[in-house]
């Protein structure tokens, strides 16, 4: 990854340009508030854990300090939030403002620790840097991790990891400026951080900032390319935020092909002047959806399928975390058949995403997400409740999880002419675990629901595990969705081959994460040097061919998302890991280390044919509640190359 921060730190370049706190940081604020800059940067720059681990903010810093800025460009900057700061000059026991301008770097101001997650933080900061520093244009730049529109971003590694939630941002913005729909304060405001390129987002500084730069999917962790966005801004300090947020999008982007993690990267540009409009499509897309389902609590299976095969980021599986964050644009698309507003939506975010970058594998993205309740956690969506954009989804995603809406959630419907919540049937309504397979004379197996499946699902899959009754153990290889399913009829086939994924022929556990026409991207979990990783795989229809696009640590209890892709590097030791339990007992499943070896230049994902031995497949079905039920199972015998199939 990025380590340019390094040889500059050892030559001293970034020591020799700071100057002490104390006298010079009062001629620096006096000498930059009586001449307002062309564009002055606002850099929330909380640390950490990628600082204390791993020095990236660092290395952002140094990039920076590569560009000669011109007199009337200033960037302000906080830095915090990290137990350790991979240099000799930031103090991490106290939160440090510094401004680098065309003198260089330079120690302004110095404040007690305190949560960068906190309001009232972020606000003195802007407040500090709006009084000294103003500017025709201004932008403000958060760095960290991100979470969504749920969990927000600037996670303090020094505070249990809290973070700015959106209506945290909001208070601290709108006591610094005077929020605007017409003349917004700000030119830009950037997440140089995962998942932030949300329309909760979007709709939360539609009045404070012209423009949004951020991304949908998570970041890696060489992130923005500041020494190449802000070299463009210090050579042209006219252009205005659709200008440099062009830059920076295509910057990030370039920065991300030297170091190999582009191809499921995105970076927007939004137009927060023509949100509005998005808002309006979004809050009538689910009042729509949410009319479908009082009319009809099936539509929430078929909603929920149009989800499940859109662009989602993250993540969203239970061994990579839940984000619940969804591509809106691709998720009006897929239920464009059931919604006729799906289409205004699309129209909308057209009109105002006006820029955007990304990778091979992720070419559905439409520049803003949505939430959508994958895991079913009411208390999750309660969270998006308090801060999400609209009132229809709320209410569409109350009904699902709960059956039943408040007060407030059955007047919105009365105002729709509906005056009922029919029941909704779900996984717990039917008797389908357990439900017995059967295998016709091709040796297929299929499980027979009948219509109701179409009402009731989802999406269905397979789990395999490997079966050794001698020693009384199964062990869960993963998931699948190679199947063929008649929805009309309920009926759903098996469509294995008795292959699965291997790493240099370790045969490994895989999940898979998302399904398209044009690819698979899988999670599987491994430890890299003994520490806890989801390599990030893909499988490509097109050319029919496997590939690690990198590892990632998942979803933590905060909401955090790890920002670090983690590419392997030749030396490294992986092991892989599945999951093991009693074949006769009812014990849940652990982790299981199996194989240990090390990664060469050659290392790669691939299928292989199941080694001889006993198999058995169990068909997964799933509700948009995230509830889950289990088929009986079909057993395999691998002997030789040639497989039996067997129902009992």
């Amino acid at each position: 990854m990025k380590k340019k921060w390094i040889a500059l730190f050892l030559s001293g370049v970034l020591a020799a340009s700071l100057c002490a706190c104390g006298g010079e940081q009062e001629t620096q604020t006096g000498t930059a508030a009586a001449d307002e800059a062309a564009w002055s940067v606002y850099w929330y720059l909380c640390g950490s854990d990628l600082e204390t681990g791993g020095g990236f903010a660092t290395g952002d810093l140094a990039e920076l300090m590569e560009v000669q800025l011109p007199e009337n460009v200033n960037v302000v900057i906080e830095t915090g939030g990290a137990k350790e700061w991979q240099n000799d000059v930031v103090d991490s026991s106290k939160l440090q403002r510094w401004i680098y301008n065309s003198e260089g770097l330079n120690l302004v101001d110095e404040q007690p620790s305190a949560s960068m997650g906190e309001a009232e933080t972020l606000a003195d900061f802007l407040s500090f840097a709006k009084e000294n520093y103003p500017a025709e244009k201004t932008a403000v730049v958060f760095w960290n991790h991100g979470g969504g529109s749920v969990s927000g971003a600037s996670f303090d590694e020094l505070y249990g990891y809290d973070s700015l939630t959106l209506d945290e941002m909001y208070a601290a913005f709108s006591s610094v400026w005077a929020p605007s729909e017409t003349a917004q304060p700000l030119e830009l405001v950037g997440f140089d951080t995962c998942l932030m390129a949300t329309v909760d987002v979007a709709n939360a500084f539609s009045d404070l900032a012209h423009y949004l730069v951020a991304s949908e999917e998570t970041e890696p962790a060489n992130g923005w390319y500041y020494s190449r966005w802000m070299g463009a801004l210090a050579e042209d300090p006219s252009m205005d935020g659709e200008e440099l947020g062009k830059v920076i999008c295509d910057a990030y982007y370039a920065g991300c092909e030297e170091v190999g993690t582009q191809d499921n990267t995105t970076l927007s540009l939004t137009d927060l002047t023509k949100v509005g409009p998005l808002l309006d499509a979004y809050e009538i897309f689910g009042a729509e959806a949410l009319s479908a389902a009082c009319e009809d609590p099936a539509f929430f299976s078929q909603f929920a399928r149009a989800a499940v095969q859109s662009e989602n980021y993250g993540g969203n599986t239970k061994e990579q975390g839940y984000t619940n964050m969804v591509d809106l644009g691709h998720m009006a698309r897929l239920s464009s058949g059931m919604l006729g507003s799906a289409q205004e939506v699309l129209d909308a975010l057209d009109d105002c995403v006006l820029y955007q970058v990304g990778g091979q594998y992720r070419t559905e993205a439409t520049g803003l997400s949505c939430y959508y309740s994958y895991n079913g956690d009411v208390d999750d969506f309660n969270g998006y409740a308090g801060v999400g954009a609209g009132t229809a989804f709320k209410y569409f995603y109350a009904y699902e999880l709960t059956g039943e809406l408040d007060d407030s959630g059955m007047e919105y419907i009365a105002d729709l002419n509906l005056d009922q919540l029919p029941k909704v049937q779900n996984l717990l309504s039917v008797d389908w675990d357990g439900k017995a397979l059967d295998v016709n004379d091709d040796g297929v197996s299929y499980l027979t629901l009948g219509p109701e499946a179409n009402d009731i699902l989802a999406g269905i899959g397979f789990s395999l595990y490997y079966v050794d009754e001698e020693n009384d153990l199964m062990l869960l290889l993963g998931t699948d969705n190679d199947m063929e399913a008649d929805w009309d009829n309920g009926v759903f086939y098996d469509n294995f081959r008795e292959v699965w994924g291997s790493i240099d022929g370790n045969l490994a556990y895989m999940e898979l994460s998302y399904e398209s026409e044009d690819y698979n991207l899988y999670a599987v979990p491994v430890l890299i040097n003994g520490d806890p990783y989801n390599l990030q795989v893909v499988y490509d229809f097109e050319t029919e061919g496997w590939s690690i696009l990198g590892a990632r640590q998942g979803i933590d209890e905060t909401g955090m998302a790890d920002k670090e892709l983690r590419l392997l590097e030749e030396g490294d030791e992986l092991t892989t890991i599945w999951y093991m339990a009693s074949a006769t007992g009812d014990e849940d499943f652990e982790a299981y280390t199996a194989e240990t070896f090390t990664v060469t230049a050659d290392t790669s994902f691939d299928e292989m044919e199941l080694p001889d031995g006993s198999y058995s497949m169990v068909y997964e079905m799933r509700d948009a509640m995230d509830n889950y039920a289990y088929s009986d199972a079909v057993f395999f015998d691998c002997a030789g190359g040639t497989i039996t199939a067997t129902v009992y």
